[in-house]
């Protein structure tokens, strides 16, 4: 059974930081893709950032330059660092992985965790 647990999210001032954690089990992790996405009330769940197998990262423009992806596939963790967070960043915020195996398409979310960011 795969699972996707994230934790961290919370209540924190404009210009604070969270850190964001992802633990994943039942997939092989250091293949897939993994990420976070980020659902505000009212709005489209939209992508914050992910991290390919081989380390490549992507990052929405918003949080270029205050938020950073990493993983370690030791512990099947991938994790978001977020600076000057501001009050646009509150958010339900989820863990995604993906990936291709024997041409077949897998993916999967975790349940979410909310970050609030007071201005």
């Amino acid at each position: 059974q795969v699972q996707l647990v994230e934790s961290g999210g919370g209540l924190v001032q404009a210009g604070g930081s969270l850190r964001l954690s992802c633990a994943a089990s039942g997939i092989i992790f250091s293949i897939y893709t993994v990420g976070w996405y980020r659902q505000a009330p009212g709005k489209e769940r939209e992508l914050v950032a992910t991290i390919s197998a081989t380390r490549s990262t992507k990052y929405a423009e918003s949080v270029k330059g205050r938020f950073t992806i990493s993983r370690d596939n030791a512990k099947n963790t991938v994790d978001l660092q977020m600076n000057s967070l501001k009050p646009e960043d509150t958010a339900v915020y989820y863990c995604n992985a993906r990936g291709d195996i024997a041409f077949r398409a897998y993916e999967y979310w975790g349940q979410g965790t909310q970050v609030t960011v007071s201005s």
